[in-house]
């Protein structure tokens, strides 16, 4: 049996039937009917007809000047027709009379159309299979002539001819629709032009990566110029495309360039190209295939930047020797230009520069301050949300960067992101390209698991030299606390022995001012003891803090009537500004605790004459901003570091034997602090002067 590429079928009870599968739109029905006229007219015969096989059965494809009989014929058993004959023997058939022929099967459609006599010949594929019948009918009994055998063979023939150029066209369709398929469903982008350079195939894959409709082009005009540049980021030139490079002749394995707007972070493709030729060498066009390895190439770069992290942090001793290497690291494998790492200073209540890098050759002109306010430009933003924050371009509005900054560095897409330690802010880092880019839940979750390192990497080095600094400190730490506790114990051993050894007359004299030294020594001590244990739980979070609704104006206008009272005779002003009222969440006896120790300081270290003040406002809707200043003796700049240490007191006051325990400023930071608040040392021209800031909500 032959077959020609379609499925071979066998006529009923013949097995050895060399029949075709066709379908009889291989044969246009308009090709059918003019080739069944001509057999007609040619042979001098009323009617003529076209016959295909299809699925066993024998289908009208053509006809002229068919009887009514025949007219909605539909599918007829090959095996009962005078064309099954034809299809079996493969040879034509005669028939001069259908009455006196025993060929004709009993119920061939021939006999319902009153048909008398029969020429039939087959009509052969391209391949010589036998596919159909073309034939002539006649309503009489005749003889057919040689001639007329001749012309109705001519004819199918020429139906063979048809046939076999349809199948062609079909089985080429059929190829190209499987070869359309394959190309479109593949994740390479695929691009062919001819010997002329015109485009002659590009797949759905690569319309996507230029983001094109398939308009055609010719050579020097290629599609794969959406912005290409070379693997270093140079523009890549037309002739430098690889299709025109296999255009030109030259093999292509696995190049590597970007493609994208000069203003996004490009993709990364890797092309193979190469010319194509005839047997004989005969150019006839180029193709080239481009893979999108944009993210396995960013999972690269995700784990190199992780690993570089980490060893950066294990060689680092400290914060500042750690950060140029951890932005180097960030900057250097993902691709940004800028990076920047800010500490917080919370004495200061700002974020202090503890390192930035840039890019080689990236970045014209970056200035980085040397320290942000809260919520003070990208960095200070994260501070104050304790989230990432992700800007698509600072130049189109939303920028948290100096226009100037923007304009002279050319930055665009910027991130900061919070290093954390428990609940708490360390500081931010944050990054800049000189490319538009949309948020990415990857990227930050990369850079958040750097910044929750860096945070680690802090809080242990924190811990570090707080257990170096304890040991340094653990003499003069009891020094402090033997002398402070020790002069109110020795006034008290002094005047019970006074009164112990003194007779009733002196008794009687001078009992009652003993015992009153004695009284003020013990209250002293007991305040001493009382501040050290609430201190103690304020930093282990054992002391209760009620964070109810709290009138901060209200707390420090009852503050300043307190302290006025103490004024009564003193040449010491106290003035104050503010306003009405300024609700926020906090424990109003710890906060007026605060107010009372800075005010009372401000009063202590004031000469006569001076003047101390106070203010009170409200930093748009984020904190409150409260100020004790005074023009006494201040803090020499050497102790500024120290000044909120345990049983500190600055050379100044010691040498003015000015009295007090030292833990007054100590225990208002810790207090502050559990209101997630910063208290800081202002750098006044002369005196002292404290701010506080408060979070005017609980989220804060």
């Amino acid at each position: 049996m032959t077959t020609t590429g379609s499925t071979a079928v066998t006529a009923p009870g013949d097995t050895d039937a060399d029949w075709v599968h066709l379908s009889r739109r291989t044969l246009s029905p308009d090709a059918a009917d003019r080739i069944a006229e001509l057999a007609a007219l040619a042979a001098g015969a009323p009617t003529g007809l076209v016959q295909l096989l299809e699925d066993r059965s024998m289908l009208m494809s053509g006809g002229f000047a068919l009887p009514d009989a025949w007219t909605d014929l539909g599918a007829v058993p090959a095996g009962s027709t005078l064309a099954g004959l034809i299809l079996d023997s493969g040879c034509p058939l005669v028939v001069h009379d259908v009455h006196d022929d025993e060929r004709v099967p009993p119920d061939a459609p021939i006999r319902r159309a009153d048909a008398r006599a029969y020429l039939g010949y087959p009509v052969r594929s391209r391949t010589g299979a036998v596919v159909g019948v073309c034939a002539v009918v006649d309503y009489r009994p005749r003889e057919w002539t040689a001639a007329e055998q001749s012309v109705v063979g001519h004819a199918a023939e020429v139906c063979g001819t048809f046939v076999a150029e349809r199948e062609a066209r079909q089985s080429t369709d059929r190829r190209q629709r499987f070869l359309d398929a394959v190309l479109d469903n593949l994740h390479d982008g695929v691009v062919a032009c001819d010997a002329d350079g015109r485009r002659v195939l590009i797949n759905a894959p690569m319309l996507r990566f230029t983001g094109r409709t398939p308009a055609p082009f010719t050579a020097g005009g290629y599609p794969l110029d959406f912005g290409l540049r070379h693997a270093d980021g140079r523009p890549m030139a037309p002739d430098d495309t690889p299709l025109s490079r296999a255009f030109r002749g030259e093999e292509l394995h696995g190049l590597e360039v970007l493609a994208g707007p000069a203003r996004e972070r490009p993709r990364v493709l890797l092309v193979d190209g190469q010319p194509i030729a005839d047997a004989a060498g005969t150019p006839l066009g180029a193709v080239i295939a481009l893979q999108d390895v944009t993210e396995l190439k960013r999972t690269e770069r995700f784990r190199n930047c992780e690993l570089a992290v980490t060893s950066a942090l294990a060689e680092a001793s400290s914060a500042e020797e750690a950060g140029p290497r951890v932005l180097e690291a960030v900057v250097g494998t993902l691709g940004w230009a800028h990076a920047e790492l800010w500490l917080v200073d919370g004495p200061g209540g700002v974020l202090r520069t503890a390192a930035h890098w840039s890019a080689p050759g990236s970045v014209a002109e970056m200035y980085v301050p040397d320290q942000l306010a809260y919520g003070q430009g990208i960095s200070g933003r994260a501070w104050l949300t304790g989230e990432p924050v992700w800007i698509r371009d600072l130049a189109d509005g939303g920028a948290l960067l100096p226009a100037d900054t923007i304009e002279t560095s050319q930055l665009h897409a910027a991130l900061a992101i919070p290093v954390r330690s428990g609940t708490g802010t360390l500081g931010v880092l944050a990054f800049f390209a000189e490319v538009v880019e949309d948020p990415e839940d990857t990227l930050v979750a990369l850079l958040a698991g750097i910044a929750a390192h860096v945070g680690q990497f802090l809080e242990r080095r924190r811990a570090e030299d707080l257990e170096l600094q304890l040991a340094r400190s653990k003499d003069e730490y009891l020094a402090l606390i033997g002398h402070e506790m020790r002069t109110p114990l020795t006034s008290i051993s002094a005047y019970t022995s006074l009164l112990r050894e003194a007779s009733a007359a002196q008794l009687a004299a001078d009992g009652p001012a003993l015992l009153e030294v004695i009284d003020r020594n013990t209250t002293l001590l007991r305040g001493i003891i009382d501040d050290l244990l609430d201190l103690a739980a304020l930093d282990t979070g054992h002391a209760t803090v009620q964070m109810t609704p709290c009138d901060l104006a209200e707390v420090v206008r009852e503050a300043v009537g307190a302290a006025l009272s103490s004024l009564t005779g003193s040449s010491i002003t106290l003035h104050a500004t503010l306003p009405d009222s300024l609700v926020l969440p906090g424990d109003r006896m710890r906060l007026r605790r605060v107010l009372d120790n800075l005010i009372g300081n401000a009063i202590k270290y004031s000469p006569d004459g001076g003047a101390v003040t106070v203010t009170l406002t409200a930093d748009g809707d984020y904190a409150a901003e409260l100020t004790v200043s005074d023009h006494g003796i201040g803090i020499p700049p050497e102790e500024r570091d120290r000044l909120f240490s345990r049983f500190y007191r600055s050379s100044r006051t010691r040498d003015r034997a000015i009295p007090g325990s030292g833990l007054g400023l100590a225990i208002s930071r810790a207090i502050i602090e559990r209101h997630h608040g910063t208290i800081a040392l202002l750098n006044p021209e002369s005196g002292t002067s404290f701010q506080i800031r408060l979070p005017r909500n609980s989220s804060e």
